[in-house]
């Protein structure tokens, strides 16, 4: 695929991207952040693009990494923006609850969820819930990266089944 049909696809991708990246940020301006950064990435990375595969699978996957990343790395500083005119930054280390009973039962039962996995599933996922790459806790766990994802993937099945009655909580 030559740049110039690349470039065009992509065009044609985008306004499905944007939406995408709408329902992701839930901000139409955090949305259009996230769209250019994926634009941007997507042409930084047009050689490893291989042709014949599904470009749009591509760019959604480009986005929803960009948008975890981008998440995570808040997540990790513990900062929160006050969207007032003044845009300030404020730390803060408590988060809020607007339910109280309803969130202490669902985290009494996300607690016996997770107790209940075997160590082997629950320490590769939790080290990945708190930030950690996969070669990172490859590395650290001392097993290969291949058996890190399946542990990971078997948690998230096991906390599903087990977290059914929350399926439909949020929406």
């Amino acid at each position: 695929m030559t740049a110039i049909e690349f470039n065009y696809a992509i065009c044609n991708t985008s306004r499905t991207l944007r939406s995408f990246a709408i329902r992701l940020t839930k901000d139409v301006d955090d949305a259009n952040d996230l769209l250019q950064d994926t634009l941007v990435k997507a042409f930084l990375n047009r050689e490893k693009y291989l042709d014949g595969t599904n470009l749009k699978a591509w760019l959604y996957t480009i986005m929803k990494n960009t948008f975890i990343t981008n998440y995570q790395r808040m997540i990790r500083k513990n900062t929160f923006i006050d969207n007032s005119e003044n845009l300030h930054y404020l730390n803060s280390s408590a988060a809020m609850i607007e339910n109280g009973a309803y969130s202490k039962f669902a985290l009494e039962d996300i607690h016996k969820a997770l107790n209940s996995l075997d160590t082997v599933y629950s320490d590769p996922f939790m080290m990945y819930f708190n930030g950690y790459k996969y070669h990172e806790i490859s590395d650290k766990l001392e097993i290969p990266i291949g058996t890190v994802k399946n542990r990971i993937h078997i948690a998230r099945k096991e906390l599903k089944d087990q977290l059914k009655i929350y399926e439909n909580a949020l929406g």
